[in-house]
């Protein structure tokens, strides 16, 4: 049966509202020297034999010597190594001359302050399209109390610290909001003066409710991303919850969108949403977010991850 060709850039796109831990994979070459490189497509399949698989490109400059060693390792990042993460994601010469390792008892390199890591010996090279799954059984393992890094919409986010704060908010009266972007603009609503989109919550399903508030305001298909700013309004004694959100493609039905690089012309409902909206765009430059705790004037950004 034929099937219709897919740009490769939208279902890369569609892949990524997969929420996912981040890893790194690493080895040995020939040489004796590691290597690795960061993958989010890590899955457990037994523990009967203990068997778990990785997923890597045939464009990797990796291939050939992953492909044909011995065994590997999967080093499963805390959430305060955003720092290994992105230098394992980018070119470099030499990754591990800045990074805390060792051998493992399998002799693949592991890395250290991880949530966990695997020693594996190479069970199996599954050809996959272009890519290749790498089964690898394993022979040796730790787990620490550390919590893992989170990776959704080319983001990083910390799920136990989303989760704490819905539970900490949702014990007064909450009010959720979004940060809704595309195509280097976010999406605001108000003639005079700009608001974030959003719906006041009592009970309930707190995501859920935002979810559908927003796709009814906008006339859009919305994907929620990670937290992004929680703040008590004193005035109001409500919660405020504003998370990052992704639109799809079409005119919006309501509000318009604003390119980033014309905000600093808009006037805003609250200081509040205007120091949002600012740290926002000058987040979005750096390519480096944060979560915002603290009331309407004053508080602290939470470094989604810091050196450990």
């Amino acid at each position: 049966m034929m099937t219709r060709p897919f740009d490769p850039r939208a279902l890369r796109s569609a892949f990524g509202a997969f929420a996912t831990g981040v890893t790194v994979v690493t080895t040995m070459d020939e040489e004796g020297r590691p290597l690795g490189f960061t993958a989010n497509s890590f899955t457990s399949v037994s523990l009967d034999p203990p068997l778990l698989l990785v997923c890597l490109a045939r464009t990797s400059r990796n291939f050939e010597t992953v492909t044909t060693a011995r065994g590997f390792a999967v080093n499963i990042l805390a959430d305060t190594q955003k720092d290994v993460s992105n230098t394992f994601a980018r070119p470099c010469e030499d990754r591990f001359v800045s990074i805390d390792w060792s051998a493992g008892p399998c002799g693949s390199p592991v890395l250290a302050g991880t949530a966990a890591w695997f020693d594996c010996s190479l069970r199996q090279v599954i050809e996959a399209g272009d890519h290749a799954i790498l089964l690898g059984r394993i022979e040796a393992f730790e787990n620490s109390d550390r919590n893992g890094l989170g990776y959704v919409r080319g983001g990083y986010f910390v799920p136990t610290l989303a989760e704490k704060a819905v539970s900490a908010a949702t014990e007064g009266r909450l009010r959720l909001s979004a940060v809704i972007e595309r195509d280097g603009a976010i999406l605001l609503f108000g003639d005079e003066r700009k608001i974030l989109p959003g719906c006041d919550v009592e009970g309930g399903e707190p995501l859920g409710a935002l979810q559908a508030a927003l796709e009814k305001l906008t006339g859009l298909p919305i994907t929620i991303g990670f937290l992004y700013s929680v703040y008590e309004d004193q005035k109001d004694g409500r919660q405020h919850i504003v998370y990052r959100a992704f639109a799809g493609e079409g005119a919006p039905g309501g509000g318009a969108f604003i390119p980033l690089g014309s905000l600093a012309a808009q006037s805003f409902d609250s200081p509040a949403t205007a120091d949002i909206v600012t740290r926002f765009s000058s987040e979005s430059l750096q390519g480096n977010f944060g979560v915002y705790f603290g009331n309407e004037t004053s508080g602290r950004v939470h470094a989604i991850a810091r050196k450990a």
